[in-house]
């Protein structure tokens, strides 16, 4: 599915650049998707529009998230300072955060990895029409080993 979602990302600037379901679905047929990871990915952006449009505003600029047990299962440790970071980096604003967080609880299976968060997130900004900072977009795109210190 994140394959799916990262090919989105890459090739269409906004959902509403993405052809309908069905045509979409035929072109990452044929570009060699397996159709359940194709059913996954736009079952999952389905869910990503409803949850932005519930979430768009809803809360202040200051407010504190107190995770569930099930979010913290869900997301582990990792995943929850990475949230933390972005919001303390003030590029992930509470209804955003919002989103990430109802996203990553649609993600079957057992907790998320961080790797898939990070798409998680990319995808949050993509849904929205917005363009996440350099220094942003670098921590979401290169791998901590891969970084050379200057």
């Amino acid at each position: 599915m994140f394959d799916v979602l990262v090919y989105l990302y890459e090739n269409y600037w906004r959902p509403d650049a993405c052809p309908d379901h069905d045509q979409l679905s035929r072109k990452l047929t044929a570009l060699g998707f397996e159709s359940e990871e194709i059913e996954d990915a736009l079952s999952w952006l389905d869910g990503l529009s409803d949850s932005a449009r519930s979430h768009s505003g809803e809360q202040g600029e200051r407010s504190m998230r107190v995770y569930t047990g099930a979010e913290h299962d869900q997301l582990g440790e990792e995943c929850i300072s990475f949230i933390s970071f972005l919001e303390s980096a003030r590029v992930l604003p509470p209804s955003m955060r919002e989103i990430v967080v109802d996203r990553a609880m649609a993600i079957p299976g057992g907790p998320v990895a961080l790797e898939d968060l990070k798409i998680i997130v990319l995808m949050v900004f993509w849904s929205l029409g917005e363009e996440p900072d350099a220094l942003i977009l670098d921590e979401l795109f290169v791998d901590a080993s891969e970084r050379l210190i200057h």
